[in-house]
Formats: structure tokens, sequence, C-alpha cells
């Protein structure tokens, strides 16, 4: 299995306008949590359109079942599907989800954590945090493998990159405040945007992962990303609303990690 190299870098990023992309961030930092939005209703496998749900970071779907292995980095394998794919409870169980071509505007990229026979259980970027569920390996996904692997350490307030299991490098980072914390357990990278205002990051990273103590934030589903910060003065510091505040050096290095890679966020 080749190395996943489909990825959006600085220069082929997702460009959205600074509305848009920010709001689907925990980490504009700023502002201040806007009332929930038809976005953030929960969202059944039994919808009122009679429509099974999507699993994208607007959506709430019930039915996923939760990760949880938190520790676990996995192999690294990621997959794309090609065109939308169902999603199961467990394999060969009952349908609860679609797992989309595109997420944020790029390609969905989603880790492999478990496999059964043909099945393969991966995390989704929906609600519950750490959702998870099947998608059979038949035609129609297109799998790759990141040598990547993102760790966060809220208590000690660090991230530290490893490619291969080897340190690409370690930084202090700004946290979640106590009231508003970074969820810990085991994620991924989501998407890569590029928002046209570069202020205060010019590249924010979404993870596939939601605050656990707001619903919505700057109109957004409370969605938590990677992104920089201007003021260095915040780095090793609980501050943020939940997203993880990272110095450009650490921001440079993170837009070459592949969609999809596994973060592992404990503290």
């Amino acid at each position: 299995m080749r190395t996943h190299r489909t990825r959006p870098r600085a220069r082929a990023a997702v460009i959205l306008p600074p509305v848009a992309a920010l709001a689907l961030v925990l980490g504009g930092c700023g502002q201040s949590p806007d009332a929930a939005t038809a976005d953030d209703r929960p969202v059944s496998a039994a919808s009122p359109t009679g429509k099974t749900p999507e699993t994208t970071t607007y959506a709430k779907i019930p039915a996923l079942a939760r990760d949880t292995g938190a520790a676990d980095g996995g192999d690294g394998t990621v997959v794309h599907p090609t065109a939308p794919r169902p999603v199961f409870d467990r394999p060969g169980g009952r349908q609860v989800a679609v797992l989309p071509v595109t997420e944020l505007g790029g390609p969905t990229w989603v880790p492999v954590v478990e496999r059964s026979g043909t099945w393969s259980r991966v995390l989704l970027p929906s609600r519950p945090d750490q959702a998870s569920g099947w998608i059979s390996g038949e035609d129609g996904l297109r799998a790759a493998r990141s040598p990547y692997t993102v760790r966060v350490d809220t208590a000690r307030r660090t991230l530290t990159l490893e490619k291969s299991g080897t340190s690409v490098g370690a930084w202090k980072v700004a946290v979640g405040a106590a009231n508003t914390p970074t969820p810990t357990g085991r994620t991924f990278v989501l998407a890569q945007l590029a928002p046209a205002k570069k202020t205060p990051s010019p590249l924010v990273i979404p993870l596939g992962t939601h605050s656990a103590s707001l619903d919505t934030f700057g109109g957004g589903p409370g969605t938590v990303a990677f992104h920089g910060w201007p003021d260095a003065s915040v780095f090793g510091k609980a501050v943020s609303h939940g997203c993880v505040r990272v110095p450009d050096a650490a921001l440079r290095e993170l837009s070459r990690v592949p969609l999809g890679t596994v973060v592992l966020i404990s503290g």
C-alpha cells in the first residue's frame, strides 16, 4: 500500500471566505458562542426526509458508536470513498449513515482503526465525538497509508508530530480553558482550509471532533481545529475555546500531514 499523497498543501488548500472557514471551527477564540442553528440539531438514521444522514462535521447521528481506542494510532491506513458509501453499526448490520465523497469542500479521507474480514471500522467526523462506523471493503474505496501520527497532551500543553514512529518535532501549544476544554480521544485530520483573511492563522486544520461544552460557535458546529496564533505568549497555556493553537513551525509541519491522519489527544 502506498504512502498517502492526496493531501492539500498550503498552495492547494481549500479556499473559503473567512467567515465560512472560521465559523467551522472553535478556534476563532475571540468570539462568543452563537445560538444553535438548524445544522446543530440531532439527525437520526430515520431523518424527516427519509434519507440516511451523511457523516459530516455538522451532523449529529446518535446511532453511531463511539470509538474507545484512545491510545492506538493504528497502522496509518486511510480510505477515500469514490462514491457515497453506506455506514453500518456493525459488519453486515444496520445502515445508519452515509460516508460522503467530500468534506468541507475537499476529499473525504478517514482512518481505518479496526478490521473484521472484508469490513473496516473507520472514524467519522459527526457527533457524538469519537464516532465510528463500519464500511464494506468492496469496490469504491481508495486506500492509502499516512506515515504520520499527531499527539496532543493537554496536561503538558504539547503537540508532537511523528512520522514512521520517529518524532518530527514537539512544540508547546495553547489548549482549551477549564470551562471549554480540548476534547480528548482518538480523532483525525478532517480538512485543510486557507482563509482569505490570514489572521489569526493562514491555515486552519479542522479535526473530526467537537467541543464537549459548546454545541455551536461562531455559527458553526463547534468543530475543533489546529491553527496558528499571532501572540506567542499563549503557548503553554489553557486559554482557547477548545482548539489547539500552534506556533508557526508546527503549523508548517502540520500542513504536510495527509487528510485522515490519526490525532491522539490525551490529558
